[in-house]
């Protein structure tokens, strides 16, 4: 969604009970910008906690309850970047051309010769 548009926008954090949150918006008031900082902070987290994981699984001392803790945190980070992405994606605007019916199926196996 561009600046200045009315849209719904997916929040980086959830509700009650896990449930998402969206926000109507026009991309420019105060809750835009608070969950424009939030994302900011969660991929700052999560560079920072790749860092962490690199540095733990070079570290042959390390125990499996500090690998089970890494591990829980890298999980929450991945649920908050997914969010991310899906809520930028969803805001992305439509492509100005039309995909023609006629591309070859990218999903389909590959037969080498």
């Amino acid at each position: 969604m561009k600046q200045g548009t009315s849209g719904v926008r997916l929040l980086p954090w959830a509700g009650p009970e896990g449930k998402r949150c969206y926000l109507l918006t026009d991309g420019t008031g105060y809750l835009s910008r608070v969950a424009d900082n939030v994302e900011s902070v969660q991929l700052e987290m999560a560079t920072d906690l790749l860092g962490h994981a690199a540095d733990m699984l070079d570290d042959r001392r390390a125990t499996p309850a500090q690998l089970r803790f890494l591990l829980a945190r890298m999980s929450e980070s991945l649920t908050d970047v997914h969010r991310i992405a899906e809520s930028r994606g969803a805001r992305l605007p439509a492509p100005a051309y039309e995909v023609p019916d006629d591309l070859p199926d990218l999903d389909a196996p590959v037969r080498e010769a």
